[in-house]
């Protein structure tokens, strides 16, 4: 199939790469042009493990890049993986997306075949309207949506994770369709055919507006139980218990189950965060106050504020020299977008402490933020003469640190992950254990 994807971000490039990598011809299409030669040229202009050597062997081949949408009418299906960013209020902006859509539908006002647009983006089912406008717009005729006969409107939200999103795209849980047409759902079992030969998933047919539901109750459970497991163990640590030990013993429940029971700093990244906070923006739009979303939104927020409060017991904060191991929001990615490095950073400068930071691969982008921080170019550079450390990102390299914390002046060490092992002449304190 030949298959356009508007939007070569985090999304729109782990979907690119992957669907090249089925068999399709795949066009991936972006204002940047510097994002587009760096797909052309064969890299991916993300990190994400496994998507640069996609991308190495398709390029050229199955998969192109460009800025223009001039040949978008040739293809079957054009995905749609524009941003929407959050407002102030916690809704979504949709501007970008709606605008990629018009421009969609411009290219394909003058297209006799029938061409199938889907929404990758998450958009809350309310919005999901003004997308399908702006697609209708830009169309010379009105087909689009219910009985549509050329152009359909469909949804495909995705449950990639930052780290494994290569896998997770080949091993998915479940497909949402989300059309309105016989036709689109067809198009959409001839797009994943190849993965579902390979790999038996879920498939779930429904409605667009559903399809998206779908995907932010899928993140806002997950939040949930995040927060959940987190505030049982800030109680847990007020018990002098172990938290891990409890997790472990709940998490053999099939009515629970294990994941998502590692409590800590919480959630960030582009998805739980956002999605949480819009739908709680959409449901208050309606008249609804959903008091436990709110609830799990308000323990993430306050954990970055325990782990400062702990590290304060031990640490005179004041002008002491504090490293700050972890800035991703999570391993395996350089992502920082609400990292919970943030608000640690933060509440320890408030404090008058000197931080030095220290992450794998996010160095550069936390630097955007944070300008005149001190970066070191190791662990071991950063605990050396440190009165202190909070570990906020689980890297496996950091689980291996040892001898480097007898460098620190103080070896003082608070850990937002496990990651850490107690030893003697440490001073250790788990946020939750």
């Amino acid at each position: 199939m030949r298959i356009n994807v508007v939007g070569s971000g985090y999304v729109g490039t782990t979907l690119a790469a992957s669907l090249a990598d089925l068999g399709h011809e795949v066009t991936a299409i972006d204002i940047d042009e510097e994002i587009v030669a760096t797909l052309n040229n064969g890299s991916a202009p993300i990190h994400e493990p496994g998507l640069d050597e996609l991308v190495a062997q398709h390029a050229g081949d199955r998969l192109r890049a460009t800025t223009s949408y001039d040949d978008v009418s040739t293809a079957d299906v054009t995905f749609l993986a524009i941003q929407t960013p959050s407002r102030e209020d916690g809704s979504i902006d949709t501007g970008a997306l709606s605008a990629a859509a018009e421009m969609t539908g411009e290219a394909l006002a003058g297209s006799t075949d029938r061409h199938l647009v889907v929404i990758k983006s998450t958009v809350a089912p309310p919005s999901l309207p003004c997308v399908a406008d702006a697609l209708a717009t830009g169309l010379d005729e009105s087909l689009v949506g219910d009985g549509g006969d050329r152009v359909a409107f469909g949804a495909n939200p995705e449950f990639l994770r930052e780290g494994t999103a290569v896998s997770d795209f080949r091993e998915p849980d479940k497909l949402v369709f989300g059309t309105d047409v016989e036709w689109a759902d067809e198009l959409l079992d001839d797009v994943y055919a190849p993965l579902l030969a390979e790999h038996d998933a879920s498939v779930v047919r429904t409605d667009p507006a559903t399809a998206m539901m779908i995907k932010y109750a899928n993140n806002a459970f997950l939040a949930a139980k995040v927060s959940l497991i987190n505030d049982l163990g800030n109680v847990c640590k007020e018990f002098g218990l172990d938290t891990y030990e409890v997790a472990e013993a709940i998490g053999l429940d099939d009515r629970i189950g294990e994941r998502f029971l590692r409590s800590g700093l919480g959630w960030g990244g582009s998805c739980f965060p956002k999605d949480t906070k819009a739908l709680i923006a959409a449901a208050e739009g309606e008249g609804y106050s959903p008091v436990l979303l709110r609830a799990a939104v308000e323990v993430n927020d306050h954990q970055p504020e325990r782990l400062v409060a702990l590290l304060e017991e031990e640490v005179d904060l004041e002008g002491a020299r504090i490293a700050v191991l972890g800035l991703a929001f999570k391993p395996g990615t350089d992502d920082v977008r609400n990292s919970r490095a943030i608000p640690v950073i933060e509440a320890l400068r408030e404090r008058g402490a000197t931080v030095v930071a220290y992450d794998p691969v996010a160095g550069e982008n936390m630097s955007e933020r944070f300008t005149e921080l001190e970066y070191a170019d190791s662990a071991a550079d950063a605990l050396a003469g440190a009165e202190g450390a909070a570990v906020v990102t689980g890297w496996d390299e950091f689980a291996a640190l040892d001898s480097e914390f007898d460098a620190m002046a103080d070896p003082v060490v608070v850990d937002g992950r496990r990651v850490i092992e107690r030893r003697e002449g440490l001073v250790y304190e788990g946020l939750t254990w």
